[in-house]
């Protein structure tokens, strides 16, 4: 096993590490879709490549290809290909981030026959995920790089989305992950990559228990992958397609949480516009019943700049329509959320020509109060100025209408 640790340039302290037992290559760079991408100005895209070196049925250890304009340095010389030795330290460029090489050979077991495959995996609930003995996956549809593919969650335009299985090698411990697959046909397709991409490098950026935690992104056979958090929940557009309609308090304490996570996104710098909140994108965890944001495809960075026409109707703000989303935007989607999950119905089906603009009519839902109502509307104002200014402001209007 290749163990390589970054460390910290003057204490040679470890800031992170990265683990590989069955690679024959590996990768390190800039880019994304290494297997180790480091962000770094001094780093090329494709700066170094590790290679196993197998003499026969013997092996014989590993060696160092230098790919990046930078050059890079074994153990402070200047190389440009090399056998490495265990310990070693890897220099990418002049005064760049720092490698520890550690090599580990693997045990050979005393019995050749690996102890999973002594299970006959009997006596298994069908709808079973992994055996109740051996503890390993029953059904590996395939695996991809190391994931081991057990379901396939969903199927769309953009690609394939899959429960996986992650025996420790990406997070340190065992877990289930959502695999999202990116088709190879759209591939082809530049803005589709962008919005692609930009999800992956969007998650890596975010720490917030509202937003799925982001794991890898990688390329393999021409298909990009991200690996993500597998959240445990039902969307609430799901959940109010089985259930009904919530209380009041229900719908105003989701919303809370939601904006929560709009406080956080617009926060950062510059801000990030989520651009498609709506019940199917926001996800109750079954424990502790709180909201998580999904998609983040359509996240755009706050500019003057005119952007893509993204949005589900009733649900996207007019300025957002015209392709010019702010952050505002963002909570103008609560407004129709709010009247989704009080009534169970389209928010559409209340949406009426008042004046010179078109508003939603709620005045005689039942369920929603004056008080309530006076908040929607103001989430809703066609004009962005006239709306609630930040999440926070929405946060304390809501908590007003418990």
């Amino acid at each position: 096993m290749v163990t390589l640790t970054l460390l910290e340039p003057q204490q040679k302290t470890p800031l992170q590490e990265w683990h590989f037992a069955d690679e024959s290559l590996i990768r390190i760079g800039r880019a994304n879709d290494n297997h180790i991408a480091i962000a770094d100005d001094l780093v090329s895209r494709y700066h170094l490549e590790l290679r196993r070196i197998d003499a026969g049925s013997s092996y014989s250890g590993w060696q160092m290809v230098s790919t990046g304009i930078n050059g890079t340095f074994l153990n402070g010389v200047l190389v440009n290909q090399a056998q490495l030795p265990d310990n070693c330290l890897l220099q990418l460029a002049k005064s760049g981030p720092l490698l520890k090489f550690q090599l580990e050979q693997a045990p050979i077991p005393h019995n050749p026959v690996h102890s999973r495959n002594l299970c006959n995996h009997e006596g298994n609930n069908p709808n079973n995920l992994f055996c109740v003995h051996c503890g390993q996956p029953l059904n590996v549809q395939q695996t991809i790089r190391h994931y081991q593919v057990l379901r396939t969650l969903g199927q769309g335009g953009m690609g394939t989305t899959y429960l996986a299985w992650d025996a420790g090698k990406i997070s340190g411990h065992p877990q289930l992950l959502v695999l999202k697959q990116m088709n190879a046909d759209m591939a082809r397709i530049a803005k589709a990559q962008e919005l692609f991409e930009r999800e992956a490098n969007t998650l890596k950026s975010l720490s917030h228990p509202g937003i799925p935690k982001y794991y890898d992104f990688f390329v393999e056979d021409g298909k990009k992958y991200l690996a993500m958090e597998l959240v445990h929940g039902e969307d609430l557009e799901k959940f109010i397609c089985v259930k009904g309609p919530v209380t009041p308090n229900q719908a105003i304490g989701w919303m809370i949480q939601t904006c929560d996570v709009l406080d956080y996104i617009h926060s950062q710098e510059p801000p990030l516009i989520h651009r498609d909140i709506k019940p199917a994108n926001l996800m109750v965890r079954s424990s502790g019943n709180r909201i998580v944001v999904l998609d983040f495809g359509a996240v755009k960075e706050s500019s003057s700049l005119p952007g893509t026409r993204i949005g589900a109707e009733g649900y996207c703000a007019p300025e957002q329509e015209r392709g010019q989303p702010l952050t505002q935007s963002d909570l103008y989607a609560i407004g129709p959320t709010l009247i989704f999950l009080l009534t169970g119905e389209s928010p559409f089906k209340y949406y009426r020509q008042r004046g010179r603009s078109f508003r939603f009519e709620i005045a005689n839902i039942p369920t929603i109060t004056p008080q309530l109502r006076e908040v929607i509307d103001c989430l809703t104002e066609p004009l962005p100025r006239n709306r609630y200014q930040t999440a926070q402001e929405v946060i304390a209007a809501l908590v007003n209408c418990k």
